[in-house]
């Protein structure tokens, strides 16, 4: 009798323990799934606070080139450096894919493609490289040109030596954003390291949709 009731308490402890284990196995993986859902949710916030951050900072350069009050020489001579900076990547990118030169006869055909094409999206993303540049260098320089090409006009290289022999040292003084003054900066190290390809009949329709 006494050997039944310890087996009884033996089998009753058995299944106890298997409910425990059984508990805990459901509780991991409930852990688990957890865990992996954080993780997504993290990465999903850490995405759209970059997204803002990108945004913010898009933002409070286009407030600041409409607040920005640079002088006509002034302006002119950063259009000058931008045009000649998106003359030579366009050219570029055409001259890395010769079969699709054809179809992209505007640095804006290009921007609108490379999401659709992945070929013109490696060649773009290996032209930025190779020149030094960011894709936001990109974004803020023709943000710049599209404000102010109505109203610049284009510097030839000799004729900007008269009005300054530092332009790195006037945008640093004058360009109060962050973002631009520093994609100017490129902009300038571009042209200056012979990389620029100086064709004012291609800055005229540079970016023309």
């Amino acid at each position: 009798m006494r050997m039944t009731k310890e087996a009884i308490s033996l089998h009753s402890l058995n299944e106890t323990l298997n409910r425990v284990e059984n508990r805990l196995q459901t509780v991991e993986t409930q852990f688990k799934e957890l865990n992996s859902a954080m993780e997504k949710l993290t990465q999903k916030l850490q995405f759209q606070g970059k997204t803002l951050e990108k945004q913010v900072g898009e933002d409070e350069m286009w407030i600041s080139l409409l607040e920005d009050r640079f002088t006509s020489v002034e302006i002119n001579l950063f259009y000058s450096y931008v045009s000649e900076m998106l003359c030579c990547l366009h050219s570029c990118v055409r001259v890395k894919l010769p079969d699709l030169a054809g179809g992209l006869p505007t640095l804006a055909s290009v921007m609108r493609r490379k999401g659709k094409n992945q070929r013109i999206r490696l060649v773009w993303e290996a032209v930025l490289e190779m020149l030094g540049l960011q894709e936001g260098d990109v974004l803020a320089v023709c943000t710049f040109f599209i404000i102010h090409c109505s109203e610049a006009q284009y510097y030839p290289a000799n004729q900007r030596q008269k009005y300054t022999s530092d332009i790195s040292t006037m945008i640093t003084k004058v360009v109060k954003n962050q973002i631009l003054r520093e994609s100017l900066l490129c902009a300038v190290q571009v042209v200056e390291n012979g990389r620029a390809q100086r064709d004012p009949k291609k800055i005229v329709t540079l970016v023309q949709k």
